[in-house]
């Protein structure tokens, strides 16, 4: 017995004829998918200033387009194949299509440049999955008021820890210093060596904060209600950037800042001359950090560094470390109140 399916279009078997399979039909005559992309070899580098909704404002530097080489702000949409990446504030992209930035004109987002640094956060420390926050920041200024709110030690050591892990400078800008003296604080880090400016209304150190932000890119943090919105409109008064006050009954901040935001802050004048950019991200009262490694966590305290260099090999630093350097240095007397305060943070966050 045959198996074979006789060619024979009258017979048994004809419906089942390669002729006779009917072809889907393509009315739109579309040609089929294929996973070659095209090179955007006439792709103009943007900076990515603002995000709103799927909408990307993109800011495309004088020169940097051969054929239109004036600087102009662009609006555009991200290409399918980057659905899944995130965008974000201070990212370098490649633009096609309609990147005149004439009103009402849409470019696309077709790739993302390598990122030089990247600050993330996660919702909180049991959370592993990142946020990213920042791209291609130089330095973060952390703005603590001196009271109302009163200012959290803890929440700045996250900060400082953020900042190390993603190789960014950490500078502190304390608001407030009339309602008190805020060098009891500034105590907790004097050894880290980290810049400091100290403000109170009508005495802005602006000067300073502008040699620091001349030729780079801040990434301005801090709790809601510190003063950090009025300190960006101080820089830059195009930015006007909505400012709130702190609840009396709560000692908590209003968030006022919904977004993250770019602005270019002029630096005439000042050492080096080139414009900076500084980032307004909105306040926050927790500032996770579940996506750092303990190595990472380590680079945030660089002052207690060299006495870590004397722990025994795979130490946890932890309280119930055997031998730990951390605990002889405080029994000694090597590290003094402040400095058995900064093991007890590092403990905190390790854990």
């Amino acid at each position: 017995m045959s198996w074979l399916i006789p060619d024979d279009e009258d017979g048994p078997y004809a419906e089942y004829a390669d002729h006779a399979v009917r072809q889907r039909p393509n009315p739109k005559a579309n040609r089929p998918r294929t996973k070659r992309r095209p090179e955007h070899g006439d792709a103009v580098v943007g900076m990515v200033t603002a995000v709103d909704r799927g909408r990307y404002t993109a800011l495309v530097a004088r020169g940097a387009d051969p054929v239109d080489p004036a600087e102009r702000v662009v609006v555009a949409a991200r290409a399918r194949e980057l659905r899944r990446t995130p965008i974000v504030i201070g990212d370098r992209v490649q633009l096609v299509g309609d990147t005149s930035g004439q009103e009402g004109s849409l470019a696309r987002i077709v790739s993302i440049e390598d990122r030089r640094t990247l600050l993330r956060r996660s919702a909180d420390d049991s959370d592993t999955v990142e946020r990213v926050m920042v791209a291609n920041a130089d330095q973060m200024l952390i703005v603590v008021a001196a009271a109302n709110p009163e200012p959290r030690v803890r929440l700045v050591d996250r900060y400082l820890v953020a900042a190390y892990d993603a190789g960014i400078r950490p500078l502190l800008c304390i608001t407030k210093t009339d309602l008190a003296d805020p060098e009891p604080f500034l105590a907790y880090f004097s050894a880290l060596e980290v810049p400091v400016f100290r403000s109170r209304p009508g005495a802005w150190p602006l000067a300073e904060i502008r040699a620091s932000l001349a030729g780079r890119t801040t990434v301005f943090v801090g709790h809601s209600g510190v003063g950090k919105s009025t300190l960006i409109n101080e820089l830059v008064p195009e930015a006007g950037r909505a400012t709130g006050h702190v609840n009396e009954v709560t000692g908590r901040g209003r968030h006022t800042s919904s977004s993250s935001v770019a602005y270019r802050a002029e630096t005439a004048g000042c050492p080096g001359g080139d414009s900076g950019w500084v980032i307004d991200t909105p306040g926050v009262r927790s500032f996770g950090l579940g996506h750092v490694t303990s190595e990472g966590i380590l680079r945030g305290f660089t002052d207690l560094a060299g006495i870590i260099d004397a722990c025994p090999r795979g130490c946890t630093h932890l309280e119930d470390a055997p031998d730990c350097e951390l605990d002889a240095a405080v029994a000694d007397g090597r590290l003094d109140a402040g400095g058995a305060a900064r093991v007890e943070s590092l403990r905190r966050l390790l854990k």
